[in-house]
């Protein structure tokens, strides 16, 4: 199991199951981060990196569906793993409407429970992953001028530079110039590669 730099944030009211918990998942290599209630957990926010969230559902206060709610309009919304102490299929039904990725009754099988962290923290990973990679374009996108943008859009419509150059009403080469500074600041070589990568967007 590759823990790697994830952290699993554990948020449980019953100080038995934090100290399980905890002490299984610093026995397998992973960073763990526990808190007593949804209150004690937002006064630490905000939370950076790669990693889940294993959250009681019943709790004093804060309940865990309304710490969900309150994480999910973080910029870094961690997947949630349910414990519950009675789990039946509407409560299974409900936490998936709340979101979550996966309810567990405690108290929990270890490796059921270590199984679902992994698969947390990857469905994380590539989340962030992906969000990374579309700031980086959007952010190339940033450095276009107002014309490069132009003639790039017109690329991507598959226009030739004859036709962009009649509809911007500016010459040949100046198309091309353009179009060749555009491709350059997006860091592609081809209009395949630019289609490629404005579509993930």
């Amino acid at each position: 199991m590759d823990c790697g730099d994830a952290t699993v944030l554990l948020i449980d009211d019953e100080s038995e199951v934090r100290a399980g918990i905890s002490r299984l998942l610093r026995a397998v290599g992973w960073k763990a981060e526990v808190f007593a209630s949804a209150e004690e957990f937002m006064a630490r926010l905000p939370f950076t990196g790669v990693g889940c969230l294993v959250l009681d559902v019943s709790m004093p206060g804060m309940t865990g569906p309304e710490l969900h709610d309150r994480i999910r309009e973080t910029d870094n919304a961690f997947p949630v793993i349910y414990l519950t102490g009675r789990c039946n299929v509407a409560t299974s039904v409900q936490a998936m409407k709340w979101g979550a990725l996966d309810v567990l009754e405690k108290p929990v099988d270890d490796e059921i429970l270590l199984q679902a962290i992994a698969a947390a923290v990857e469905r994380h990973r590539q989340d962030c992953q992906r969000r990374d990679a579309k700031d980086s374009i959007a952010a190339r996108l940033g450095t276009l001028s107002p014309r490069e943008r132009e003639v790039l859009d017109q690329v991507m419509l598959g226009r030739l530079n004859k036709q962009i150059a009649d509809d911007l009403r500016i010459s040949l080469k100046t198309v091309k110039v353009h179009r060749g500074r555009a491709m350059a600041k997006m860091q592609v070589r081809s209009v395949a590669q630019l289609v490629h990568l404005c579509c993930r967007l």
